[in-house]
Parts: C-alpha cells; sequence; structure tokens
C-alpha cells in the first residue's frame, strides 16, 4: 500500500483558512484537510482531516461509504443518531472516538454548541 501523505514535523495549523463545505453538507459543516487525499472513485489513498459544525448544525440523512474511517471528538458536543429534523441521538463529549468499517451506516449528526472533529479515512490494503 503507498501512503501519499508528506513527512511533516510539527508545525502550527492555520486554523482561519483553507476551511470548506464537503459536497453533500449543509453550510455549517466545514472541513481543512490536514494530510494526504482520498480518492473515493478509485479507492485508494488516506486522508486526515478536521470536520467542525458551527453552532446548531445538523445532517438529515445516514450516510455509509467504502473506506475505514476513525474520529475523535477534539472539542464542543457531537451528537450521532438524530433525526431529518435534528432532533435526538446521542451526545459524545470531547476525548471519546469511534472507529468505523466501509459500508457502516451512521448519522444523522447534529451539534447544539458546536463541536470539532479529527478524521482520518483510508482504504483496506490491497
Amino acid at each position: 500500500m503507498t501512503v501519499n501523505k508528506l513527512h511533516r514535523e510539527f508545525h502550527t495549523l492555520d486554523m482561519n483558512s483553507g476551511w470548506e463545505t464537503p459536497e453533500g453538507y449543509p453550510p455549517g459543516v466545514q472541513q481543512k484537510i490536514i494530510s494526504g487525499a482520498l480518492d473515493e472513485a478509485r479507492g485508494s489513498g488516506t486522508r486526515t482531516r478536521l470536520l467542525r459544525f458551527a453552532p446548531g448544525t445538523h445532517t438529515t440523512a445516514p450516510i455509509w461509504h467504502n473506506y475505514w474511517e476513525e474520529v475523535y471528538v477534539l472539542s464542543g458536543e457531537f451528537i450521532v443518531g438524530s433525526d431529518a429534523n435534528g432532533q435526538g441521538g446521542e451526545k459524545f463529549p470531547p476525548s471519546t472516538y469511534a472507529c468505523r468499517p466501509p459500508l457502516a451506516v451512521h448519522g444523522p449528526f447534529r451539534s447544539e454548541t458546536g463541536c470539532l472533529l479529527l478524521e482520518i479515512h483510508y482504504f483496506d490494503p490491497a
């Protein structure tokens, strides 16, 4: 397996720029890719990103994907399993972690106060 990440020693991330709304997410959700690239069409690559939810933001439908996903809640609260109207779900505080295999259905998501997540995505080695 080839890993498409650059060797970078400790450096300060610019937390004010480089954020974008991922495809299929509402405007209150933004990502910042901090390492690598994931090619979902080819089923290759690895990506590390920060994902943030603005206060009161929610998604409306469960999702699944064909790659592994590890999620660590850095700050705020992240609510998983809400309904399409942003109600209900289970609340996860900072320092909680999930590891999801390919095709695991998860979501919808929301955050009442806003949150910041660290996510690592990768495909099974061939």
